[in-house]
């Protein structure tokens, strides 16, 4: 094999690419910021338990190990980022009230989660500490839609569901963990006879309701029926109102429901959110409530946020015009130096033509030029 072959799933981002991902990493970068979220640049790598704790066997087989040559413990390189930021809340800023916190970076994973996907996500998310009511959660989404504005993405729709429903039903039955991972595989997938058989032997009642939730899916009428069928249960009743509310709260933005979507089960604790795009074969973005995740790390603060891979985005959004630069010619004039110089000092791109060069075509479209008149150097268009 050529040594230049990448592995699978791993590739090289070429110029026109990597520029508009820069491009989409500063619009959300800046969007977060206007929400009053902070950056954190939390590290490649960590000691295995720590970056493990709390994630669940799903991130440890997502995650790459290897041993440290200073001390000889397992080292991870991240799968995900959220954990590493609840850690950063909890021990090194360990502030009272509400932290605002987001972050971007690559993640790798040892296998791809679908067919054609990366195994290196460039991800991006957001995530807020220590408020437990729904204005937390409809935050959330709020700014997960405005980043798919700045990035002029279209077409959005909203899927909303309930970690709190499966775990309200659940609640006191004593079920294995492979029984527990088969029912929500079940849910997902709406298998109506592997669901029978996997809750056979669940009191009736229980059983009734599980079999129900693949039913629940579609517009906010779905909240309507959710309401009849979960009438003898208060919890679930509060889960269904709130999202009710936060639909309401997102104006025109379109809104579904999936009330058997049980994908991250074991991680969100409450409201979860789905984001899809047109071109898009999966959810853009994933998010909700978390609020156990900073527990391991002795401080168990409310959260909800959300995170996408900037590399899905790019490959959704329309492709950006090339930059505007302007062509220069190479020499060693003290005038001419001094003219690019001003320019670049301005914010302009400006791409000196190195000798016999003059009609390469590269990533800037150069729509002028620096040209000598009068004795003096000047931008004419082209």
């Amino acid at each position: 094999m050529s040594a230049w072959v990448l592995p699978d799933h791993i590739a090289d981002v070429l110029p026109s690419e990597a520029r508009h991902i820069e491009e989409l990493r500063r619009a959300l970068l800046d969007t977060a910021r206007g929400y009053g979220y902070e950056l954190v640049m939390p590290p490649l790598l960590e000691h295995l338990e720590s970056l493990l704790t709390g994630t669940g066997e799903a991130l440890d087989l997502l995650t790459f190990k290897l041993v440290d040559q200073l001390s000889g413990r397992t080292m991870g390189l991240r799968a995900d980022t959220t954990s590493q930021v609840a850690r950063i809340d909890a021990h090194l800023l360990n502030r009272q009230g509400v932290t605002r916190l987001c972050y971007c970076g690559p993640v790798l994973h040892t296998r791809p989660d679908r067919p054609h996907a990366t195994r290196e996500p460039l991800q991006f998310g957001a995530e807020i500490y220590g408020h437990a009511g729904p204005e937390a959660d409809l935050e959330a989404v709020q700014l997960a839609l405005e980043c798919l504005r700045s990035a002029r993405v279209s077409g959005v729709s909203v899927d909303l569901a309930d970690a709190r429903i499966l775990r309200g039903l659940l609640r006191g039955l004593d079920i294995e963990p492979a029984r527990l991972n088969d029912l929500q595989q079940a849910l997902a997938a709406k298998a109506g006879s592997e669901l029978r058989s996997i809750t056979a032997q669940l009191p009736t009642p229980v059983r009734e309701l599980l079999q129900a939730l693949p039913g629940l899916y579609g517009d906010v009428s779905v909240l309507d029926e959710a309401s009849r069928v979960f009438a003898a249960h208060p919890a679930l009743l509060e889960a269904i109102a709130q999202l009710r509310w936060l639909a309401a709260q997102l104006g025109d933005v379109n809104v579904t429901f999936d009330l058997a979507d049980m994908r991250g089960y074991a991680y969100y604790s409450g409201a979860r959110f789905s984001v899809f795009v047109p071109g898009a074969s999966d959810a853009l973005v994933r998010g909700g409530r978390y609020d156990e995740v900073g527990a391991v790390f002795g401080r168990n603060r409310p959260a909800a946020g959300f995170s996408l891979d900037l590399r899905e985005l790019v490959g959704v959004v329309a492709p950006r015009a090339l930059k505007a630069a302007i062509r220069a010619p190479w020499g060693l004039d003290s005038a001419l130096r001094a003219a690019v110089a001003a320019l670049r000092e301005q914010g302009e791109t400006v791409v000196c033509v190195l000798p016999g060069h003059e009609s390469e075509v590269d990533e800037f479209h150069c729509d002028r030029q620096l040209v000598s008149s009068a004795g003096q150097w000047v931008v004419k268009s082209l």
